[in-house]
């Protein structure tokens, strides 16, 4: 499959946030990222039901929710009513995973697992064959503009390994930060689907920077 892209809003101005989505709209990315943190399970606050009501108004593509936030059962129908067209929840945030996975898929949803970066792969191995989606953060979850984590592309490797053995059609989700640098190399290791905030918000043309992303491939590109 072609690799997708998921501009996150994290990194959008929120003073011009109708313009943004706007953008977002017009150029060739696929999803919109929209990270929910509630200052507890990561050390900072974004948005919660207000703004992803915002955005789903003037969004038209899918809206990939990620839940950096404990105990995200209480909340998974509220985001799904919200708009929320993939619902992605923290493996270290949740004490029934299955079970929780299992109520994002029965609310029509692509259900997702986050782990961050020191969570083993092997974590994944019990769950990885009843998801749709792993995003493997490649900076510690809570701010946007951090560097990169090198050991992202050997993770990547091996959950593509583990996916190949228990589920062929896993989107492979890298969140953090990915830009016109690494991209190929994060698709030649196995990943599918790139968010990216700064790159693309922060870029002197954003449609253009998205165009860059989309249009890698990894077959041409030096790794």
């Amino acid at each position: 499959m072609k690799h997708l892209i998921a501009p996150s809003i994290l990194a959008a101005d929120f003073a011009h946030l109708q313009d943004d989505i706007n953008m977002v709209n017009n150029s060739e990315a696929d999803w919109f990222h929209v990270d929910i943190m509630d200052g507890l399970f990561v050390p900072n606050i974004s948005f919660g039901f207000p703004v992803m009501a915002a955005v789903k108004k003037y969004a038209q593509k899918p809206l990939d929710v990620h839940l950096m936030i404990v105990d995200p059962d209480r909340y998974l129908e509220r985001f799904a009513e919200a708009g929320a067209n993939n619902i992605t929840v923290h493996l270290e945030a949740c004490t029934h995973l299955h079970r929780t996975t299992s109520k994002i898929k029965e609310l029509g949803c692509i259900a997702g697992v986050a782990i961050n970066p020191h969570t083993p792969i092997a974590a994944l191995s019990d769950i990885v064959e009843y998801i749709d989606l792993v995003c493997i953060m490649s900076v510690n979850p809570g701010f946007g503009g951090q560097k990169f984590i090198e050991s992202t592309y050997r993770r990547i490797a091996e959950l593509k390994a583990l996916a190949m053995e228990r589920n062929p059609q896993l989107l492979i989700e890298i969140d953090g930060g990915v830009n016109e640098h690494n991209t190929a190399a994060l698709l030649h290791a196995g990943a599918n689907v790139l968010v990216a905030g700064n790159n693309v918000f922060s870029a002197a043309d954003p449609i253009a920077a998205v165009s860059t992303l989309k249009r890698i491939d990894p077959s041409q590109v030096k790794i």
